[in-house]
């Protein structure tokens, strides 16, 4: 196991050292000088948006709560669904008429005279959300390198933290995307062929999946956990809101920016929503039947400490069920996932630093060499800077991706959405939709989340979509945004 592992890693830094070779651009480092198909881009993009938050949070998710899980499936699926067939074609559109190479700059570039200002709130916004999600990640990588190889979950994150910020370093959005592709190719593995190992094995012990389930209690096949009346409506909104969030999400939107035209949209529609079904699919359906194999007493003393922490539940089965050369395998997707998702926020990170605060808050442009220097130096910076957040933070994997996402979702979808699709929106509208998505998710989070039963994805989005139309109807433009 330990072996295939290793041939991973060499891998991962093969492919990205190999793509990534000889001089490149700032804009090929910043958003890949348009080097890149559909089909690849799509890839990138779901191995990007589907971190370790899917195969270590979701799956727990999916072990503790039961068939209730399924509401945040679907809100993501849904989300997913909506980038990719609503807003995909428009925002390679507006990167065509703008020139932008972040998302920050393509909403400050529809307002001329507040490019500054727009460009740099954005980027402290990104940079502080995308921290903690970052820090998620690699808290990940620990997680499973403690519980395949019993290794101090510091060396898992010292080990995901090194690997990912030095092939981020090599190349950029290349390296980013080239690896991407191979690890979304691992992560489907993993999420489609071991859930159909796990349910021949059930089979083979005559485990019956939905008795076993039941017998955990009548909450774990309960499509509300058990809740009624207001409860149920607002558990089901909870799940779902997590489809919001993706219409604001920076390291997923890039992907679409960069695609070359509107027939490698089409063609990455279609790549990313077969991706998606499947994936959420296996994810879901490993929880449950982690669930059973627990119930039958079949993952022994490991099976007893997953009340502690749900999110091992998809290690200690591939640990338990399957010989250590496909175990390896299948547990390289998993870090896949993480590293994926770390090494686009990375590069999105560095690139808003370096293109948004750096670059408009300079008074003498500096030419492409040092620009290009500028942004790997950022990214080695922020990298070190979420390694040593990894390693105070306590919360799930699941509670700080859920925190990151609302915070950025609930800031840049309600300002994106409106810009795409509304032309009255006003510069005003946008510091509002910036502002209060961020507040919002702040503040609900600590102070009502745990009260009112609704999530801060939920409410913060509102709130910030409210606020932006709000001040676009009290503040217009004089005229009319740049088309």
């Amino acid at each position: 196991m330990i072996i295939v592992f290793i041939l991973y890693l060499i891998a991962t830094m093969g492919i990205a050292w190999w793509y990534s070779r000889g001089a490149k651009t700032n804009e090929e480092f910043v958003i890949g000088g348009k080097k890149f198909g559909g089909a690849a881009l799509a890839l990138s993009e779901r191995a990007t948006g589907e971190s370790a938050w899917l195969l270590l949070g979701l799956t727990g998710h999916a072990y503790a709560e039961g068939i209730g899980a399924i509401w945040v499936a679907l809100g993501c699926v849904i989300g997913i669904l909506f980038i990719w067939q609503v807003m995909a074609k428009r925002l390679r559109r507006e990167t065509e008429k703008t020139g932008a190479m972040t998302v920050s700059s393509l909403i400050a570039r529809k307002f001329p005279g507040a490019e500054r200002n727009i460009s740099v709130l954005s980027a402290v916004i990104i940079i502080f959300f995308f921290l903690f999600y970052i820090a998620a990640q690699f808290s990940g990588a620990g997680k499973v390198l403690q519980k395949t190889f019993g290794m101090d979950p510091i060396w898992g994150v010292i080990i995901g933290s090194v690997v990912v910020i030095t092939y981020c370093m090599m190349g950029g959005f290349i390296a980013v995307v080239v690896t991407d592709v191979f690890q979304a190719v691992l992560m489907i593995i993993t999420l489609v062929v071991f859930p159909i190992i796990a349910l021949f094995i059930a089979e083979s012990y005559n485990i019956q999946i939905i008795q076993s389930i039941d017998a955990a209690g009548p909450a774990y096949l309960s499509l509300t956990e058990g809740k009624t009346g207001l409860a149920a409506v607002l558990f089901i909104l909870s799940g779902l809101s997590w489809a919001f969030g993706y219409t604001g999400q920076p390291q997923l939107l890039t992907r679409m920016m960069a695609i070359r035209n509107e027939k490698d949209v089409r063609k990455a529609k279609w790549v990313a929503t077969t991706w998606t079904i499947f994936a959420y699919a296996g994810a879901i359906l490993i929880g449950l039947f982690g669930i059973a194999f627990v119930q039958h007493g079949y993952l022994g003393h490991e099976g007893a400490k997953l009340a502690a922490d749900s999110e091992k539940i998809l290690p200690v089965m591939v640990l338990t069920l399957v010989n250590p050369i496909l175990a390896g395998f299948l547990l390289s997707g998993v870090i896949s996932a993480m590293m994926s998702t770390a090494a686009t926020e990375l590069t999105v990170s560095s690139s808003s630093m370096g293109e948004d605060i750096v670059g408009k808050l300079r008074r003498v442009m500096m030419d492409n060499k040092k620009k290009l220097l500028l942004n790997k130096m950022l990214t080695l910076a922020i990298g070190i800077a979420a390694f040593l957040l990894a390693l105070t933070l306590t919360d799930t994997v699941y509670s700080l991706v859920s925190y990151a996402w609302s915070g950025i979702g609930s800031s840049f979808g309600p300002a994106l959405l409106l810009i795409l699709f509304w032309k009255r929106t006003s510069r005003a509208g946008v510091y509002a939709s910036l502002i209060c998505g961020t507040t919002g998710t702040i503040i609900w989070k600590n102070l009502f989340e745990a009260d009112t039963g609704i999530s801060e994805r939920l409410a913060s989005f509102v709130f910030a979509f409210v606020m932006a139309v709000l001040f676009s109807l009290l503040m217009p433009e004089k005229r009319v945004i740049r088309d």
